[in-house]
């Protein structure tokens, strides 16, 4: 296949939107608007839900007046509430939207479906100013880029200053784990704002609508789908997103628990991709076996590794006996705990300085507020059992449990 040109490409940009104040939607445009990258080649689609009411449709049209004159094709959508074989979410509204957009504009205008990259940005998602640029560079030089998605680094900053302390631990922590991920982009999938070649989905049939965790599910049906043939290219360029911040603390903390629980809810990917890999035959078995393992063992580290850390110095002493108190191990048990925590400090204290260096600039921000960011770090053992092991095994039980313990999309909420 001939590498498409640089001017023939097109980028279809969808903005799911639930019930999200004008304020957050008009940052996210107008951070497209201010991108370095031709206004005619982005077609901007804002997602809204008819189940959220009248206001919100009030907003996108407000916005569409707006920005219309900025972007030539700019597209609102309305998803149907109840439709059958649906769970509401992003994946059913992202779906109905690339859909009506693809009869309303695309086919109108006989775009060739390979030359359109789509980016799903979560409402909130800023990119900056040389996003498209960056991206357009990597699909057109990377090897096949029909069969690859396309991650950039998701920052929670937007609103950094104004987060508590424990939710900027989550937010930053969530970062670095992303940012690990690009350096090994073998296993690498993708993860909230991406891109990826329309062509390919239209070909597997756009977005599953009745699960929850759609942005790394699309990974897997391409992967099935082209029997194997399919990876995330990492852009190493940065988009950013809210952090978790409700109006007060303790909203706060149950937001963060809620949306932890639900990324953990990506398990129910396990049993769709071990189903798929006993169908296909065509994917090589030692492909099977690495991705099988690879997302076995890190939903079951998320919900256990740091519950194991942190019982593994007093816990087998407390139950063991007599017996077990008066062997080597049980004398030994203390230090390995005390060795692999210190180990441990070395990543926080870099996390620490890291994130300082990521905060967005802000006008009369101090020293001691400086100080007082790395300090907070001290705080991460707790944010990882309560905002990672605990709802992880929260989701997977409910999982495993199925009916009504199932989970549904829950969509975060926004403000400013």
């Amino acid at each position: 296949m001939a590498r498409i040109q640089y001017q023939d490409l097109y980028h279809l940009v969808v903005l799911p939107m639930y019930n999200e104040p004008y304020e957050v939607v008009k940052e996210s445009l107008d951070s497209i608007a201010n991108t370095n990258y031709p206004k005619d080649r982005l077609i901007i689609v804002l997602a809204t839900e008819e189940k959220a009411g009248s206001e919100p449709q009030a907003t996108a049209q407000k916005l569409s007046a707006e920005f219309s004159p900025i972007f030539t094709h700019f597209v609102v959508t309305a998803h149907p509430a109840n439709l059958p074989g649906e769970i509401p979410g992003k994946g059913s509204n992202e779906t109905w939207a690339v859909q009506e957009t693809k009869s309303r504009l695309i086919d109108k205008l006989n775009i060739p479906y390979e030359n359109i990259l789509v980016s799903v940005f979560d409402v909130d998602t800023q990119v900056y100013p040389e996003y498209f640029g960056c991206l357009a560079y990597n699909f057109l030089t990377c090897e096949n880029p029909q069969r690859s998605s396309f991650q950039p680094i998701p920052l929670f900053i937007n609103n950094i200053h104004q987060a508590p302390a424990l939710a900027r631990i989550v937010s930053f922590s969530s970062s670095f784990w992303q940012m690990m991920q690009q350096a090994r982009p073998e296993r690498l999938t993708t993860f909230s704002s991406h891109s990826m070649p329309f062509k390919a989905l239209v070909e597997i049939g756009y977005w599953h609508k009745d699960v929850v965790s759609e942005d790394s599910r699309i990974f897997w049906q391409c992967y099935l789908h082209y029997n194997g043939d399919w990876r995330v290219v990492p852009l190493f360029y940065p988009v950013s997103m809210d952090a978790n911040v409700a109006p007060t603390f303790w909203k706060t903390l149950i937001n963060i628990y809620k949306q932890q629980r639900r990324w953990a809810w990506g398990s129910e990917n396990v049993p769709y991709l071990l189903t798929g890999f006993w169908k296909n035959k065509k994917i090589p078995w030692r492909s099977k076996i690495y991705w099988s393992f690879n997302l076995v063992e890190g939903y079951h580290s998320w919900a256990t590794n740091v519950l194991i850390i942190f019982a593994l110095g007093w816990l087998p002493v407390l139950i063991g006996g007599g017996g077990f108190n008066a062997t080597i191990l049980s004398y030994q048990l203390p230090k390995i705990t005390r060795d692999i925590i210190g180990l441990s400090s070395i990543g926080i204290v870099s996390a620490a300085i890291l994130s300082t260096v990521l905060l967005p600039p802000r006008p009369g921000i101090r020293l001691r507020q400086y100080a007082w960011y790395i300090l907070q770090w001290a705080l991460m053992p707790v944010t990882l059992i309560i905002f990672g092991a605990i709802p992880a095994l929260e989701a997977q039980t409910r999982l495993l449990l199925g009916g009504k313990w199932r989970l549904g999309f829950w969509v975060t909420p926004k403000s400013r």
